[in-house]
């Protein structure tokens, strides 16, 4: 599997992602494993010991293994919000 070039949150099930892009609630992850539409993911931002929940929209695998997940952040506040938007490249 590709190495992510940094990882943003760990996955409570296992595995962790990256942020590729972030409006408002709306979220792009490069994940290393696959949640199908309609789930809910459950994680932890690496920078600092705040949950996240999204719940998935769409998730594709890519050439390298990895999987794009196209979601909605749950119960997410302004402050991590505006966090999420930071780590995005």
């Amino acid at each position: 599997m590709g190495c992510m070039a940094s990882e943003h949150v760990t996955w409570v099930k296992g595995g962790t992602a990256s942020f590729l892009a972030a409006t408002d609630d709306a979220v792009t992850l490069r994940s290393s494993i696959p949640s199908p539409p309609g789930s809910r993911l459950d994680g932890v931002l690496v920078a600092g010991p705040v949950d996240v929940r999204i719940k998935v929209h769409r998730s594709k695998r890519e050439e390298d293994g990895s999987f794009t997940i196209h979601g909605r952040l749950i119960d997410a506040t302004r402050e991590l919000r505006g966090r999420i938007a930071s780590l995005v490249v």
